[in-house]
């Protein structure tokens, strides 16, 4: 059902990307899954770097949240063999690396939002945190954390 719903959006779940420090990227405990941050990585490379409302545009931070509700969807799959699993997305914490003055982070975190609720439809309705921060790791311009229950 989810795995054809993505099928049908023409999304490919990517392979699950690697940790860049000394984490796993995905734990499961009881019916709670939960992921460590994730980056707008694709095929290894950061996509979108910078802070946001300077470097990188609210719309282009937007397709990074996505890029990076993707991979925290692609490390939630390498843990549980198919994300038909999931029962309902609980939270999701975006962290927006933004210049000063910029207080759209809500809007950045809707990328992420809106395309988890295009896939999981109600299941995928979440409370979420959006929150500007100085820096990320590598200069990433967004980063995601993900918790699901299965």
């Amino acid at each position: 059902m989810f795995e054809q719903k993505i099928k049908e959006l023409g999304i490919e779940v990517p392979e699950a990307p690697k940790p860049l420090a000394a984490y796993i990227p995905v734990i499961r405990t009881g019916n709670l899954v939960l992921t460590a941050g994730q980056l707008p990585m694709q095929d290894g490379e950061l996509k979108y770097k910078g802070k946001t409302g300077f470097d990188v545009t609210t719309d282009q931070a937007q397709e990074a949240a996505k890029m990076c509700a993707l991979n925290c969807l692609s490390v939630i799959k390498s843990e549980i063999g198919s994300l038909d699993l999931i029962k309902r997305i609980v939270k999701l914490a975006v962290f927006v690396n933004s210049a000063d003055g910029f207080t759209d982070q809500p809007k950045v975190a809707n990328g992420a939002s809106e395309f988890i609720v295009q896939i999981f439809g109600d299941s995928g309705k979440h409370v979420r945190a959006a929150v500007g921060v100085n820096e990320l790791p590598i200069d990433a311009a967004v980063e995601i954390e993900m918790i699901v229950e299965v």
